[in-house]
């Protein structure tokens, strides 16, 4: 087992329960306590969590900041990733949306293009895909996904929603994640996003991250695309010369920087 696996699993572990024992990790990945101790080492060494006598303990991610805060974060930037991502689309594909503040703007941006199939589960993209007049008729095609919802989220989420994602196959997944690192891809703080998020990039051919400077190098709690499941990274120049995105240069196979 890869040691990009074992990471994983025991992320999870630490997710569903707080606290891992070594005893544990040795149990459930049936590897060595050798293998055991070097694992529990590279993720305090990450970030991940922290090691204590016997085991790891997990290290609480920060929370998403609101949708409302996130509006007024890095706008410009956005926009231009957004652009940049309008730009590499053709008529006549199907396209996956999430619910993000760059995603939503890319919205804006595809409502001026005509041809397209666009899934999203998210209410702000799906009103600025229909802009327009009652009896205009629409460039591209809408469909929003069903399921339940939240206060102030603006998406529809849960099991139906991830249920409706499997009916399509889409040429295009267009995602906005919380963090993107190259050792371990595309995450989400919240599990339903990741699960919509995941479901979006194993019905799609290709997988298109819009990610601005400040989520390079971020790991948030729940990952739901390795680096070999993204085709392309639109982020923009603010953050050029960081180690971050050296990093991803060289784990992905195409970043876009504007």
């Amino acid at each position: 087992m890869l040691q990009e696996t074992r990471l994983h699993r025991i992320r999870t572990l630490l997710a569903r329960f707080n606290q891992v024992s070594t005893e544990r990790i040795i149990r459930e990945l049936a590897v060595s306590r050798e293998t055991a101790r070097r694992d529990i080492i590279e993720l305090e060494a990450l970030g991940l969590a922290r090691r204590v006598h016997g085991g790891l303990v997990a290290i609480e991610t920060p929370a998403e900041p609101p949708l409302t805060k996130r509006r007024r974060t890095q706008t410009r930037e956005k926009r231009a990733i957004a652009h940049a991502a309008a730009q590499l689309l053709q008529p006549g594909q199907t396209l996956f949306l999430d619910a993000g503040t760059t995603t939503t703007l890319l919205a804006e941006e595809l409502h001026a293009l005509s041809g397209l199939t666009i899934v999203t589960n998210s209410l702000q993209a799906a009103l600025a895909l229909s802009a327009g007049e009652e009896d205009q008729p629409l460039n591209n095609q809408i469909i929003l996904l069903g399921g339940t919802m939240s206060a102030g989220a603006q998406q529809t989420r849960g099991e139906i929603t991830v249920s409706e994602i499997i009916r399509y196959r889409a040429d295009v997944a267009l995602l906005s994640p919380v963090g993107i690192e190259a050792a371990w891809g595309a995450s989400s703080f919240h599990p339903h996003e990741a699960a919509i998020a995941r479901a979006m990039v194993q019905q799609s051919a290709s997988c298109y991250l819009l990610a601005d400077h400040a989520k390079l190098g971020v790991v948030s709690r729940t990952v739901y695309a390795p680096p070999q499941a993204i085709t392309l990274l639109i982020t923009d120049s603010n953050g050029h010369n960081s180690d971050a995105l050296e990093a991803l240069q060289q784990a992905l196979p195409e970043v876009v920087v504007v």
